[in-house]
């Protein structure tokens, strides 16, 4: 049975990335290809690799850290219990979760005094454009 493997063209293009993003991943101990050809220039990354990185991604998506991804990914694959595994991954969406209500709180506040400012400004021009109009027409 043949096992499907990747090269580190196949997933940055798949995956819409560089090869040195692919290389940082590597350095950082998300992705271990094996190395093969001379001096083991030529990586070759297994169906292992390719869903290490489709995870990695979707921790970033989730605003994640790579070093969060890497644990969270580690624990996954070691064969204990699940139930420490999914706990630490709720503790760290949690942690994610109330920064983002924290900066959309944030945002909010932001934009509700750039419209008090909008509406003070579009009132004083009103006002302004009436006293032109007023001298204008004296």
């Amino acid at each position: 049975m043949a096992t499907t493997t990747y090269t580190i063209s196949d997933l940055a293009r798949e995956f819409d990335l560089t090869t040195r993003a692919m290389r940082f991943y590597e350095d950082m101990g998300l992705l271990q290809p094996q190395r093969e050809g001379p001096g083991g220039r030529n990586r070759i990354y297994s169906a292992r690799d390719r869903t290490r990185l489709k995870l990695t991604l979707r921790a970033k998506r989730l605003g994640l850290s790579l070093t969060e991804a890497k644990e969270i990914i580690d624990t996954y694959e070691s064969p204990r219990d699940t139930v420490p595994q999914l706990k630490k991954f709720l503790v760290i969406l949690e942690g994610h979760k109330r920064q983002i209500e924290e900066q959309m709180a944030d945002l909010q506040a932001n934009l509700e005094e750039i419209k008090a400012h909008e509406k003070e400004a579009r009132a004083l021009l009103t006002k302004a454009e009436g006293r032109g109009a007023a001298r204008k027409a004296g």
